[in-house]
């Protein structure tokens, strides 16, 4: 399980055990600390921007004591068009000059890291995603904390292990117990982190068992040195709530749905406009300050909008800039919650959804959990609200809705139902709703079984390239055809539709090839056969003559590219019964450039073999 890192599969040393221990306890203490800085930075970025400059003085949820006194200034909505721009100026010089792969959402990045990098991630990305992150979500961008305090703590463990030269596998531990870590911390949810870590890799339900105890060690550090400073209450706080009424179950499956429905609406949200920013023909290091203003428009426009209904209104739907999380705890107060009007909990609902899209899928830096808490909270409210009026005698507390909400709403945007119910229960310290929530998730990750905002989730550990070699050849691990070609300079030799099986004998002995890819009249690739093929038809003298080669032909091969990994090529030749396949031209995959044979494989298993072994 972690095989140098200290916990044995059967049982070691003590001394083996401790080194585990002390690395996973390292980890955590980094990513307690990382946390610590990360939301002190935050803070300052927020006082010295939005609240001394627009005058707009975000609020915290319950659990977080306020760091800077609030100022008092008046509101300058104009400004909330400014401030967002600059500090999306700012972020996007910052991330384009020093890491472009510190764009985005951090957990991504984390994903794809353990998947495809063998567990690595640049020294220097985790510091410039604190940075950027905290002028992004301190200067109004619409994120979370997650992302960047993931990347913080997956960085040094992918540092750690680097530097002690463990390997790749051990690299990934640390890396997801990193993750966890600071995620575990920030959230002051330490087994909902450890679970995230190792959950959140896959989109079906699987989990990654050997990061497990090494993410219960460093989540636990992490959270008790956050705590330290910040106290150990929950997140948010919520009045005492039990669940003693099954029939409660039949409106909390209405929401499930709708949170189902409304994630599906995050992530094509999401990746379209990511999509649609991708294509604008500027400088990546604007976009980030562009998304901004367009973030910093739809809240100046939304405050306006709202104007008839109040300064208080007014105020609420800002909670589409930054975090959001002073109208969650709104929401989450028995009083409060439900005497938000309906048009305010849409516009924050529907606008965080679309300020998040902006501000990340422009090149941002920030999380998307915490929004989607916002969103799940606030559309949560909605359905409760009316269910409170459809059904009063069962359902009687709105607060109740918000916190399935924020569950539901993350189980099926993230495909993560076990650590989304037990990170909610922790950070809202709402315990007796672990069944219904265990509902809702369970019912919203089924509907929503074909998307996710994390793009790098794999769907299961069989699909993995960080466990392919756990079920075909681990030595083979991150090579490809391309790597296996070179070890061969046979040029390839391919055989016309049309061509007379005689003159098909006549060709073989010229080449060295033992399988032939068949063409067509426009040279696209059609079958293949092999010198065992044309032997059936040589005893046949009247066959023979009338043959050509598309009598030949195997037509169900499918062809290699450059790119196709080693062990999927291996995969492919176990199924066939050819000794050789076609390689294709990957911008033209009816091109055949060459022929790749079993032995090019076994001579690149054996140099890496060599390589690994010096």
């Amino acid at each position: 399980m972690f095989s140098r890192l200290g916990l044995p599969e059967g049982g070691g040393r003590l001394g083996s055990v401790g080194r585990g221990i002390i690395l996973a306890g390292a980890v955590g203490i980094v990513a307690g600390f990382g946390a610590i800085a990360f939301h002190f930075l935050c803070n300052l970025v927020v006082h010295y921007t939005l609240a001394m400059i627009a005058g707009y003085e975000t609020r915290g949820p319950a659990g977080e004591s306020e760091i800077f006194e609030p100022l008092g200034r008046p509101l300058v909505p104009w400004l909330l068009l400014v401030v967002p721009t600059l500090g999306g100026l700012v972020s996007g010089w910052i991330v384009y000059t020093f890491a472009p792969e510190a764009e985005g959402h951090g957990t991504d990045a984390a994903i794809d890291a353990y998947h495809n990098k063998r567990g690595l991630i640049r020294s220097r990305v985790p510091i410039i995603k604190m940075i950027t992150s905290a002028i992004t979500l301190g200067t109004g961008g619409s994120g979370g904390r997650e992302g960047p305090i993931a990347q913080i703590g997956a960085g040094f463990g992918s540092y750690l292990a680097t530097r002690l030269k463990f390997s790749d596998q051990d690299r990934r531990i640390l890396l997801a117990a990193g993750m966890g870590a600071g995620i575990g911390a920030i959230f002051r949810a330490p087994l909902a982190g450890a679970i995230f870590a190792t959950e959140v890799l896959y989109r079906e339900p699987d989990f990654e068992p050997e990061a497990l105890i090494p993410a219960f060690i460093s989540t636990a550090i992490a959270y008790c040195v956050y705590s330290l400073v910040f106290g150990f209450e929950p997140l948010f706080l919520v009045a005492p709530m039990r669940f003693d009424n099954p029939m409660l179950l039949i409106p909390l499956a209405v929401l499930a749905a709708a949170m189902a429905g409304a994630s599906l609406v995050y992530v094509r949200s999401f990746y379209g406009i990511h999509a649609a920013f991708k294509r604008l023909r500027i400088p990546p290091k604007f976009k980030p300050a562009l998304g901004a203003f367009a973030t910093g428009a739809f809240a100046v426009a939304a405050y306006y909008l709202m104007a008839g209904a109040g300064p208080e209104a007014q105020r609420d739907v800002l909670s589409v800039l930054s975090f959001g999380y002073g109208f969650l705890q709104k929401l989450l107060h028995p009083e409060t919650g439900s005497q938000i009007l309906i048009a305010v909990l849409l516009l924050v609902g529907i606008g965080k959804i679309i300020t998040t899209s902006l501000t990340i899928g422009s090149g941002g830096s920030g999380g998307v959990f915490g929004p989607s808490m916002v969103i799940g909270g606030s559309l949560g409210a909605v359905v409760g609200l009316a269910f409170l009026h459809a059904m009063p005698g069962v359902v009687t507390r709105i607060d109740v809705f918000v916190i399935l909400g924020m569950a539901s709403f993350f189980a099926a945007a993230a495909n993560t139902p076990v650590s989304t119910l037990i990170m909610v229960t922790e950070m809202t310290a709402s315990y007796a709703l672990f069944l219904p929530a265990m509902w809702v998730c369970a019912l919203a990750y089924l509907l929503s079984r074909g998307w996710s905002i994390y793009r790098e989730q794999v769907a299961a550990r069989i699909d993995s390239p960080a466990h392919r070699g756990d079920f075909i050849i681990d030595v083979l691990e991150g090579l490809t055809v391309r790597d296996a070609w070179k070890y061969t300079s046979q040029k390839v030799t391919t055989v016309p539709v049309d061509m007379l099986l005689g003159e098909v004998v006549h060709m073989i002995p010229g080449t060295l090839q033992s399988c032939f890819p068949v063409v067509d009249h426009e040279g696209r690739f059609y079958g293949l056969f092999s010198w065992n093929d044309v032997r059936q038809f040589l005893y046949d003298s009247e066959i023979g003559e009338l043959a050509i080669a598309q009598d030949l032909a195997v037509t169900n091969v499918e062809p290699l590219t450059l790119g196709t990994d080693l062990s999927s090529a291996m995969s492919l030749f176990a199924k066939s019964r050819f000794e050789e396949l076609p390689i294709v031209d990957p911008e033209k995959p009816t091109t055949v450039i060459g022929m790749l044979r079993r032995q090019d494989i076994i001579a690149a298993y054996s140099a890496r073999l060599l390589e690994m072994r010096l």
